[in-house]
């Protein structure tokens, strides 16, 4: 399926606002369209050919926000709700409940897997 991207971010709640299997967190992108998170971006081509064919996992993307707003700890996606706690990071999402998730360089090692089980 093809990714979604939160259109506003901070209208979703909680986890049980995601319809879609995964929620995929990443930094936001400035006004040249690249992500401040050089994590992000080593993430990025295997998150798109993992979500992307047809046939794939249904996920949405969440950007929280430009470095400044990050690293903030009152940040939205840190507190009540999401504690996400760091990018790039997807959770698997199962009756919009997390069940498990990835962090940072897990990515590319074990996506693949993850999305599987």
């Amino acid at each position: 399926m093809p990714l979604n991207i939160a259109e506003d971010p901070l209208a979703l709640g909680a986890f049980a606002d995601v319809k879609e299997d995964f929620a995929i967190f990443y930094s936001s992108r400035d006004d040249k369209g690249v992500m401040w998170c050089p994590d992000c971006r080593a993430v990025e081509d295997v998150v798109e050919r993992t979500f992307a064919p047809p046939e794939g996992p249904s996920g949405l993307i969440i950007y929280v926000g430009q470095k400044p707003e990050w690293k903030t700890p009152a940040n939205y996606f840190r507190g009540t709700g999401w504690d996400v706690q760091s990018v790039p990071t997807i959770v698997r999402l199962r009756d919009g409940q997390p069940v498990g998730q990835l962090v940072e360089d897990e990515i590319l090692t074990r996506l693949t897997s993850f999305v599987k089980q």
